[in-house]
């Protein structure tokens, strides 16, 4: 954590000290963001938590907020800040291991422009994912909670990165120096530092092609394994009103420190959305993740983790900066991974609506 606040410090004495007239045409704004939600799990659990591979929307039969966060962000042509700190279940379940007031901090980063005819950046910090299509922002989601390899995969990281995007914005890189698997301190007993690259290809506007990978290890150094995972999307806006997102997620992680061997794990999801009305919108989703030896979900039955769900969402936006959205998801599960009222069954039915508003 020392290594990262001195690095997001030299990136902005450095702007300071070479073009503090531009820092000064900056713009300094301020935006927020809060989603309540209301969540039942058929599944009825005692202790009013939904399975412990939901980290977001995942509380039963109570209201509550998911997310909410108070962000400033300062622009200018050669340097950028952000600083958001946030509230909610979210927080809660996804900051758990962090110490202190780190818990809720949802970004905080600044970044420099190292060329002066080139789109070329070092940002440092904490900042979101670079894994996945579905962030934590839901309104930005086409379907109100995550897919399971989303709640499984890092929300957030820390650390540093260098982003390129071309003149004609068509093409993003951006390579990664992470702390870790969704980490903001350092594992406690690891050495090794995390890292990972993004490419982004936008051919056309109505389409966004993605991958992107995390390479680190996971362990204290004496029994550490290696840990690689990717991840694959396109979203493609066939039209004003329809739009289709694929996305496939494949990650490897030794058996052992030394081993030669690897457990995997995969996930395909794909959603279509449908906007049949100005303020109305439609969207399906269907998933699969497997983790048979529970390297990320584990689930202690015969074949692992083997768990297909369905999701049918409807949103409604009365004006332009709330979103009022209503899903019904079913998990089901090769194994019985779940419990109902004290009894393992391999299903899980949910209904959950929310309600967001930004400003």
């Amino acid at each position: 954590m020392k290594k990262l606040i001195l690095i997001t410090i030299l990136c902005a004495l450095a702007v300071y000290s070479k073009a503090q007239d531009s820092v000064k045409a900056g713009k300094l704004t301020f935006s927020g963001y809060a989603e309540l939600y209301y969540g039942f799990d058929f599944n009825r659990p005692a202790d009013n938590n939904r399975p412990s591979f939901v980290y977001s929307h995942n509380r039963h039969n109570e209201f509550n907020l998911n997310l909410g966060f108070i962000k400033a962000n300062y622009d200018a042509s050669n340097f950028r800040a952000n600083l958001a700190v946030m509230a909610g279940t979210y927080a809660n379940a996804n900051l758990a291991a962090e110490p202190g007031v780190l818990k809720n901090i949802f970004e905080a980063n600044a970044g420099v422009k190292l060329a002066k005819s080139a789109n070329l950046w070092l940002d440092a910090g904490i900042f979101a994912s670079h894994i996945g299509f579905e962030s934590a922002i839901s309104k930005d989601c086409w379907v109100l909670t995550r897919n399971i390899a989303s709640e499984n995969t890092p929300y957030y990281e820390s650390g540093a990165k260098v982003t390129y995007i071309t003149n004609d914005g068509k093409l993003t890189l951006t390579g990664l120096y992470l702390n870790g698997w969704q980490r903001i301190n350092r594992q406690d007993g690891n050495s090794k530092p995390a890292g990972g690259v993004q490419i982004v290809y936008k051919p056309a506007s109505q389409i966004t092609l993605n991958y992107s990978n995390y390479l680190g290890t996971e362990g204290a150094d004496l029994v550490r394994v290696r840990r690689f995972y990717h991840n694959f999307y396109g979203i493609f806006q066939l039209s004003q009103a329809f739009g289709l997102t694929a996305g496939f997620d494949y990650g490897t992680q030794q058996q052992s420190i030394g081993s030669s061997k690897y457990y995997h794990v995969l996930s395909p999801v794909a959603i279509a959305r449908y906007q049949f009305a100005g303020k109305w919108a439609v969207a399906g989703r269907v998933e699969y993740y497997q983790d048979k030896n529970g390297i990320i979900v584990a689930s202690n039955t015969p074949n692992g983790f083997k768990t297909t769900g369905y999701s049918l969402n409807l949103d409604y936006a009365p004006v332009s900066n709330a979103l009022l959205r209503l899903e019904g998801k079913l998990y089901n599960s090769k194994d019985d991974v779940f419990t109902r009222l004290g009894t393992p069954v391999n299903t899980s039915p949910l209904i959950t609506a929310s309600m967001a508003v930004s400003f």
